[in-house]
């Protein structure tokens, strides 16, 4: 028996190279440890905050993670000095706005629709 459809889709900006991402590459990308596309390009990872249930669909189903552990990872990075906190947005409305105007964007929401401006990443 298969199981329900995935709920989210992973989205980047237009322009971005990448097509499909491995499992573990979307938990560096998110977990904010691998920082630029393979063209050289500055990846920016925009998260909802971690109480919205689409992060908890990107965590759990694609990620494999809980959202406390990513929030753990970035605090880490964070308080270390090695990176920066992915940014907030408010609303999937906001993140399809600023995954799309943002060149090297990455972020994710519960259905892309294939007029938005953003390209859907496929995860194997």
């Amino acid at each position: 028996m298969a199981g329900p459809a995935l709920a989210v889709d992973i989205i980047a900006h237009r322009d971005v190279s990448q097509a499909v991402l491995s499992v573990a590459s979307a938990r560096a990308i998110f977990g904010m440890r691998h920082v630029k596309w393979p063209d050289g390009t500055p990846i920016k990872v925009f998260v909802l905050a971690d109480q919205h249930p689409t992060h908890g669909s990107l965590c759990k189903e694609r990620l494999n993670l809980f959202p406390y552990q990513l929030r753990q990872s970035w605090d880490r990075l964070v308080y270390s000095g090695i990176a920066q906190a992915p940014g907030e947005v408010s609303s999937e409305e906001e993140m399809l706005s600023r995954v799309a105007s943002t060149p090297g964007a990455i972020g994710y929401v519960r259905k892309a629709k294939t007029h938005d401006q953003v390209k859907i990443l496929r995860i194997e």
